[in-house]
């Protein structure tokens, strides 16, 4: 029975608004709602992973397309997310549970388009977070040894089977820490900003104080077309700019992650949209900052990315010595490592919330709580497991497993825009109701030309990620990211149109599974925590 359909609600008691919201879109409340304000927001800000993001990928804009596309293509792209993010924040308070754009795409068209859309949105999402979880983590293994590297002076030799066994270990270490309550899981949450914040403006103050004025960029170097410096091999000297916008989409993406969480979130339909609305902004901003001060005190651009093959960490090393650099590269990969716990956190109740509309062919069975943390820890251990996999692919073929990896980006944003898209198409349908919800900008300009420039925006990095950065093109510097996203996208509806239509049919009330145990949360207030109490 789909979330449209059902006519009879049984009677559920609960005291709790956002239980009571999630009943009438059709689902029984399965989680503790532990996360705070200030957990949320640090959730929505540790999924972009400031300084690591920017730390792993910002040689793509220093090495392509020079010092100043570092510097305006971040903000020309943080400007554009934005108006992404603001628009799927307006998603979210609609619809805030743990299956996030993909629950919503659904609800977004008329009832015979319901279950195709929601199939293609669930896979581009999930594989997109899957993709994304596995290199970020492949690319902190990289980090560690490439620290390690330095520490001993180049005498550590980083071989690939060195990477994929950390890599393995740290995945699996995510997800034993995955498979906490809610409440602990809240509580460790609630320090990663601080972290992420707080090492970006330490490495901010250590570059300024530590380079000498005289060692400084002028302003045409940072600004200006002295910084233009096409190393592309071949394409002209605007596209070679513009492939500076890899940096920021890469970092500001997966916006949708605290949507996933939204049934472990006090006061979803504010909370959530608000932490990304604001983690968004936030990052843009601030990263902006740190670029400039990189390329402020970055040196001699043909030292760069030195030995270490970090063009910010051999920057860091520059200014603030070897062992001043080590100290503050321990919390850049800290950072990197709360990514990933959010991300698979996130990735987890997606997977939880596709399974339990049985969008996978295995009964619900991935779609079930833990009894004892009230946690999906059979999505959890699926997700790690599943995430592990491209990484294991890299000990056969490095070329492949890279393929894979461009997945994330492109498919994530085109889960994105889909219900944004639908939404603005069947506005007047009369088989789609779209509620509002707290964080709306209205039925006016502003709502639509966020909506449009979003879209439009995506529509147009999707074509920059597809291109080859580098030229001639050969087999190993081939982007691989457009032709494994309409791979996902063709064998997804092969599967539909061959089986999958026979058990998935668009998300589905669980109103009527008595399998499903019901977590019941009294009135709290900010001196006393929640009480919980089960039922079927």
């Amino acid at each position: 029975m789909s979330l449209s359909d059902e006519k009879r609600t049984p009677t559920l008691d609960t005291t709790d608004e956002d239980d009571r919201e999630l009943l009438a879109m059709g689902y029984k409340p399965s989680f503790k709602r532990e996360f705070t304000n200030l957990a949320t927001i640090s959730f929505a800000f540790s999924i972009m992973g400031l300084c690591s993001s920017i730390a792993t990928t910002f040689n793509t804009p220093l090495l392509l397309g020079g010092p100043s596309s570092v510097v305006w293509c971040w903000i020309l792209g943080a400007t554009m997310c934005f108006t992404l993010g603001a628009s799927i924040a307006e998603i979210v308070s609609a619809y805030p549970t743990c299956g996030g754009l993909y629950t919503a795409s659904a609800q977004l068209v008329p009832k015979k388009h319901r279950a195709r859309v929601g199939w293609l949105v669930g896979w581009l999402n999930i594989l997109g977070q899957i993709a994304g979880i596995s290199s970020t983590e492949f690319g902190l293994a990289n980090m560690i040894l490439s620290a390690v590297s330095i520490g001993t002076d180049g005498k550590f030799e980083i071989t690939v089977g060195k990477v994929v066994g950390l890599f393995t270990g740290l995945l699996i270490v995510h997800g034993l820490l995955n498979s906490l309550a809610t409440r602990h899981l809240a509580g460790l949450t609630k320090g990663f900003v601080f972290v992420n914040l707080g090492t970006t403006f330490v490495i901010i103050i250590v570059l300024l104080a530590k380079t000498a004025r005289a060692d400084m960029h002028p302003a045409s170097y940072v600004f200006g077309s002295g910084g233009i410096a096409n190393q592309t091999g071949g394409w002209n000297t605007g596209l070679a700019f513009l492939f500076g916008l890899l940096s920021v989409q890469w970092t500001m993406t997966d916006y949708d992650a605290t949507a996933h969480i939204s049934e472990e979130v006090r006061r979803a339909a504010y909370a959530a949209p608000s932490a990304i609305f604001i983690a968004v902004v936030g990052t843009g901003l601030i990263g902006w900052l740190l670029n400039i001060v990189l390329i402020l005190c970055s040196g001699p651009l043909e030292n760069l990315p030195g030995s270490s093959g970090s063009a910010f960490l051999e920057i860091l090393v520059t200014r603030a010595g070897k062992t001043g650099a080590l100290i503050i590269w321990v919390f850049v990969c800290a950072t990197a490592f709360f990514v990933v716990q959010t991300a698979l956190h996130a990735a987890s109740r997606t997977v939880y919330a596709f399974s339990r509309d049985h969008g996978l062919p295995d009964g619900g069975y991935f779609g079930k709580n833990s009894t004892k943390t009230h946690t999906p820890l059979r999505a959890i251990w699926f997700t790690t497991l599943v995430s592990i996999l491209p990484g294991l692919l890299d000990l056969a073929s490095p070329i492949a497993a890279n393929a894979i990896f461009s997945l994330t980006a492109m498919a994530l944003d085109l889960s994105y825009i889909i219900p944004i898209f639908c939404r603005r198409v069947y506005h007047s349908h009369p088989e789609v109701m779209f509620k509002p919800g707290p964080f709306y900008m209205g039925d006016g300009w502003l709502g639509l030309a966020c909506n449009v420039i979003c879209i439009t925006w995506t529509v147009f990095i999707c074509i920059i990620f597809s291109m080859p950065t580098i030229l001639p093109v050969t087999k190993d510097n081939m982007n691989y990211a457009s032709v494994i996203t309409v791979g996902v996208i063709v064998l997804a509806y092969i599967w539909y149109f061959a089986a999958a239509n026979k058990h998935y049919v668009g998300p589905q009330s669980n109103l009527n599974d008595n399998s499903i145990v019901v977590i019941t949360q009294d009135i709290h207030t900010k001196d006393k925590p929640p009480k919980y109490t089960s039922s079927a």
